[in-house]
């Protein structure tokens, strides 16, 4: 899946699902439902972590109005609920320039 777009491997219908936290993070950011819904429909799979419980979640990238967002979503399969974890603006320090993976750092003084 890592490389493809999340929503070619969502079945339809499909339901979305945002805790209280994640709509109160999501404010904070100014990350509207609307910009989620965008990166699941067209977003690309980064990072995937088929051993979340209680269900494999995968990290989503896309552009949205010209700023990019990480998404980060739960995927029950059996239920089609797709469960929004958190959304964010990638940080550059902390990403590589194509925002698709963790910039590398050395530990010092420990």
């Amino acid at each position: 899946m890592k490389g493809e777009t999340f929503f070619d491997n969502v079945k339809m219908p499909y339901k979305l699902s945002f805790s209280v936290h994640v709509v109160s993070q999501m404010f904070n950011r100014s990350i509207g439902e609307s910009d989620v819904k965008s990166v699941i429909l067209r977003g690309v799979i980064i990072e995937e972590y088929p051993d979340d419980t209680p269900y494999p979640s995968y990290l989503i990238l896309d552009m949205v109005h010209d700023r990019p967002l990480h998404v980060l979503a739960a995927y029950d399969k059996e239920d089609g609920v797709v469960i929004v974890v958190t959304a964010y603006e990638p940080a550059p320090e902390l990403w590589d320039e194509t925002l698709t993976r963790k910039r590398d750092y050395e530990v010092r003084g420990m």
